[in-house]
């Protein structure tokens, strides 16, 4: 891999939105990268078994524009996932992830997720097969412990495992997972969040580009993680407050960011929703990942019931409304599309 790219990640990798099943598909990234130009977005995790023998153009083309961008594999077989990155070449992504942190019976079931904490040398098997045929840096995210285990003596035979195999960056979410008995949104909310053992994890292997996830809801928190940490990966937090966390965000890179208010970030996505709209896509395939761009300010309420009810048969005109209702109508839709402060974006595909 160049150096080039890996340094691109890893600085990118200051902060990340972390993959969200349903959530985070090319849309939603596309909207997030608009708002920071130097987060690492995540792709929603893909299985390798469908890389492999699905349809690769839908499961992985991406907007170039929309990167740096990693892409998340989940799987347990060393053979599956080394032919799965094989098959990512070519696409443009800037990292290759394992997931080794989704709690859901459907992973479960797969043998892979948070249930390989329980395996570390069969994932040193995979990320080792994964690095073989990777063109970018091949990193991980996973959990501090599953079920009974003890997180203290478990994460760090964890890290050494996969660091023996190449790995050199790792996520944390600094919560267990309980597999039986607790559904995927409760093991992001029940278990309890363990930050001090993550820090001291970071002191005890300086020599691992380590980011630390779960419950992480402001970007005073990501700064206050940052002056230990390498890196914070934040979730929901993103998705639900997109202007909250990635409004500002450019500054941790000592970069001012793009817009200087939520409305115009709105403005700017208008372009990009008209171009989407005439190639046949539906409008809230883009705009159900943009109801919490206002949230706790003026108009929100409007600008997210216009654009939840549309659903379906939402049209540019319905956009039009739902920025009337934060701009207090100051601007018609034509005035509005030529307030796009030069940050158009290459339509992704539906």
């Amino acid at each position: 891999m160049s150096h080039e790219v890996k340094t691109l990640a890893r600085r990118a990798a200051r902060l990340s939105v972390a993959p969200m099943m349903d959530w985070t598909d090319r849309h939603c990234r596309g909207f997030h990268r608009l708002l920071s130009r130097r987060a690492l977005l995540y792709t929603e995790m893909v299985t390798a078994a469908a890389v492999v023998h699905g349809d690769r153009e839908r499961l992985l083309w991406f907007d170039p524009a929309a990167g740096p961008v990693a892409l998340q594999l989940g799987g347990s077989e060393p053979e599956l996932l080394a032919a799965a990155v094989r098959a990512a070449r070519g696409f443009g992504y800037d990292e290759i992830n394992l997931n080794i942190g989704c709690p859901s019976d459907r992973v479960q079931s797969g043998c892979f997720g948070a249930v390989l904490m329980k395996q570390p040398s069969l994932v040193a098997e995979c990320v080792a097969a994964m690095i073989g045929e990777s063109p970018v840096e091949v990193t991980v995210k996973c959990r501090i412990g599953v079920d009974e285990q003890e997180p203290e003596a478990v994460l760090p035979a964890f890290l050494e495992a996969v660091r023996a195999a190449g790995v050199r960056r790792i996520t944390i979410h600094a919560r267990k997972a309980w597999l039986q008995g607790l559904s995927p949104r409760e093991n992001r909310e029940i278990p309890p969040l363990d930050y001090p053992l993550v820090h001291r994890t970071k002191a005890a292997f300086p020599d691992l580009h380590l980011s630390i996830n779960g419950g992480i809801a402001s970007l005073d928190a990501v700064e206050a993680h940052l002056r230990v940490m390498d890196g914070v990966m934040v979730g929901r937090a993103a998705y639900h407050q997109p202007w909250d966390i990635l409004g500002a965000a450019d500054r941790l890179w000592g970069e001012e960011p793009p817009f200087a208010e939520p409305r115009h970030a709105a403005l700017a996505m208008r372009p990009r929703i008209a171009a989407h709209l005439a190639t046949g896509g539906r409008l809230h395939q883009i705009t159900r990942h943009m109801l919490g761009l206002f949230h706790g300010r003026p108009g929100a309420r409007a600008w997210k019931r216009i654009l939840s009810e549309a659903g379906p048969s939402g049209d540019l005109a319905t956009y039009d409304t739902a920025l009337a209702a934060v701009a207090g109508g100051a601007a018609s839709g034509g005035q509005m599309a030529s307030q796009t402060c030069g940050a158009d974006i290459t339509p992704s595909r539906s």
